[in-house]
């Protein structure tokens, strides 16, 4: 059956015995069979032999037509009714195909290989009553065998490879991606640590110079008053920094120049090392005036110089609080991202999952002018899940957004309740998905991307993930401008659902 993402609907609620509804018939006669699209190139012998192998049976609705697990005894070719083909995902069943399609088959697919397929990898339920032609597994895989000898060879060998091709380029995509998050972080983590190592340094040059001011002001010749009006404007000058507000690059400049203009006319020294500190503090000539009106003549550049001597003290604090916060919360993302320290099954906050992993991707963010515009929807109920796996959904999904946008653009995230499910969009203005590509983004090894820049497998990872194991549903929906990949996570786990 081909890939078909469907929902559960009422339909599907009661499954039932496999032997419930079952109602065998004759078989099909060779011209019926040749209608069939599986069998259309067979000549009369072959058609007549699989005539007289095979049978019909009935499925009612809502009865299982084979149950995963089971020995796969038999090869079945759906001719009237619809069905719904499911996986068993620990306790849920996750439905990962419905059609009502003529001619599609199910069932012991691989019973031309030797020693395989002896169990059905999925189960396969009767939507609406059903007809299907029905062949037992040892006759059609013998038959295969003979009939076709090269073509069993050559598929036997492209089973094998995709197997092995499958699970050895996963694992290289997982560490790739991972790789690019690592390294990625790194860098995110080397701005500010080293931020706050030159902020440690110049803090430990600042207090030995408040040290040899201090000393200097104590030495003697300053009273007991005078020192006491220097601490006080110290303090006030720390509080004023405290509620500055932000000013532009031009009315720093400016700023700069009055106050070093008023520092010169008073005679305080070095009057071009002093008035950034001041200016970032808020400081301004009438303050300055009103400090000067205090302190005595022969104390304000000494004074000046020890409260500026502060302020660059407390800013250089405050660089190293906000490096070390964000080195703080770049850990608590890696650590949220990663879910290293949680069990398999969680109640997932999606909103947490998403930030962190916005914050992983920062780096990329800045390689172009990204746009980041988010709707996140308050109050979002939690939904159950893998927290590591879905973060990676979302990397991916971010990430196949960014690349669609090389010269920049808006990545759009929203998040909302649509009945039973949680949404989670993930949309950018790039070029989009041409129409002809869309039904093929999920396929495993399809890519879009130039030879040995993408393995074609992160959509796929994405698709397994959210279908396979929480049940939910994927899709695109893309013109130029406006791309949308909508994930859909069920509220419930499947084995609780009405």
């Amino acid at each position: 059956m081909s890939r078909i993402a469907g929902e559960q609907d009422e339909e599907g609620k009661a499954m039932t015995d496999t032997s419930a509804g079952t109602d065998a018939g004759a078989g099909l006669a060779p011209e019926e069979l040749r209608r069939l699209f599986l069998f259309e190139s067979l000549d009369a012998d072959q058609l007549d032999w699989l005539s007289r192998r095979g049978r019909t049976e009935r499925r009612s609705r809502g009865n299982f037509v084979y149950r995963e697990g089971e020995r796969a005894t038999c090869f079945f070719v759906l001719l009237d009714g619809t069905i719904s083909m499911h996986r068993r995902v620990e306790s849920t069943d996750v439905e990962i195909s419905r059609t009502s399609q003529l001619g599609v088959y199910a069932g012991a697919t691989q019973s031309f290989m030797v020693g395989e397929d002896s169990a059905y990898s999925s189960s396969l339920v009767a939507i609406t009553d059903c007809r299907f032609w029905v062949i037992d597994a040892a006759d059609i895989g013998e038959r295969i065998r003979e009939w076709f000898p090269m073509a069993m060879h050559l598929l036997e060998g492209l089973t094998i490879g995709m197997r092995s091709s499958q699970a050895a380029v996963g694992q290289r995509e997982r560490l790739l991606s991972l790789g690019r998050l690592s390294a990625g972080l790194t860098h995110e983590l080397n701005n500010p640590a080293a931020a706050a190592v030159r902020a440690t340094a110049s803090l430990r040059e600042r207090v030995s110079r408040m040290r040899g001011k201090l000393a200097h002001l104590a030495s003697g010749r300053v009273d007991a008053a005078a020192l006491q009006i220097l601490v006080e404007v110290q303090d006030a000058a720390v509080e004023r920094m405290a509620k500055v507000q932000e000013m532009s690059t031009m009315e720093v400049s400016d700023l700069e120049d009055t106050i070093g203009d008023w520092l010169d006319d008073h005679g305080v020294a070095n009057s071009w090392d002093l008035a950034p500190a001041l200016v970032a503090a808020g400081v301004d000539p009438d303050w300055l005036d009103e400090v000067a009106a205090k302190v005595p003549d022969e104390l304000l550049s000494d004074g000046l110089h020890w409260v500026a001597y502060a302020l660059e003290t407390e800013q250089l604090m405050n660089e190293i609080e906000d490096s070390t916060q964000r080195i703080s919360t770049l850990v608590g993302a890696a650590k949220q991202y990663s879910q290293v320290d949680r069990a398999g099954l969680q109640d997932v906050v999606v909103k947490e999952g998403l930030i962190s992993t916005l914050i992983m991707l920062g780096h990329k963010l800045k390689t172009a002018p990204i746009t980041v515009e988010k709707d996140l929807a308050p109050d979002l109920p939690t939904v159950p899940g893998h927290p590591a796996e879905l973060n990676q959904v979302w990397t991916n999904l971010i990430d196949n957004a960014l690349q669609a946008m090389p010269d920049g653009g808006i990545l759009r995230i929203r998040t909302a309740r649509e009945d039973d499910c949680v949404l989670v969009e993930i949309g950018d203005t790039g070029s989009g998905i041409p129409a002809e590509l869309r039904d093929r983004i999920f396929e495993p090894f399809f890519t879009t991307k130039p030879v040995g820049e993408g393995t074609g497998l992160g959509l796929d990872i994405c698709y397994r993930v959210i279908t396979q194991r929480h049940g939910g549903d994927l899709r695109v929906v893309s013109e130029p401008g406006n791309t949308r990949f909508q994930v859909r996570l069920p509220l419930r786990r499947g084995t609780d659902r009405d």
